[in-house]
């Protein structure tokens, strides 16, 4: 088993779930599309570990179709720390956005187009019923 993470105060499960709950996948979805061997429970015990396996990771990253090492460098700490800064001090806020590589604005793009998509199929679905419908009125 290959742990990913050097930094300690890094919790690669609590991460995983984070990204999870934001993009709005229940965990037994994930367990689904990680195939057989996988359903809910293990998916919560996974959400447990400190360190993850580093091919899971890689397989649950694709999934959600966010940057493994997303999950892997996210530090709560960290980003509670910009939080409190804009509000203690403004005039470092641009300073601190500009030096802080956030992984949360990658995912959020991505939540943005994923929904764009399921917008688009649903137009198609439509569609696809309404054909259906008059074909089958016509018969």
């Amino acid at each position: 088993m290959t742990h990913t993470t050097s930094n300690p105060k890094i919790h690669e499960g609590r991460n995983l779930k984070r990204f999870r709950e934001m993009l709005g996948i229940k965990q037994d979805a994930l367990a689904f599309e990680l195939g057989e061997d996988w359903n809910q429970q293990r998916i919560s015990t996974l959400e447990q570990k400190e360190k993850i396996d580093s091919a899971i990771l890689e397989q649950v990253s694709a999934i959600l179709k966010i940057p493994a090492e997303a999950i892997r460098n996210f530090d709560e700490q960290q980003a509670i720390t910009v939080i409190s800064s804009t509000f203690n001090d403004n005039s470092q806020l641009g300073t601190l956005i500009n030096n802080y590589n956030n992984p949360i604005d990658a995912v959020l793009k991505l939540h943005e187009e994923k929904m764009a998509l399921y917008e688009r199929m649903l137009t198609e679905k439509d569609e696809m019923m309404g054909r259906l419908e008059r074909l089958l009125s016509s018969q």
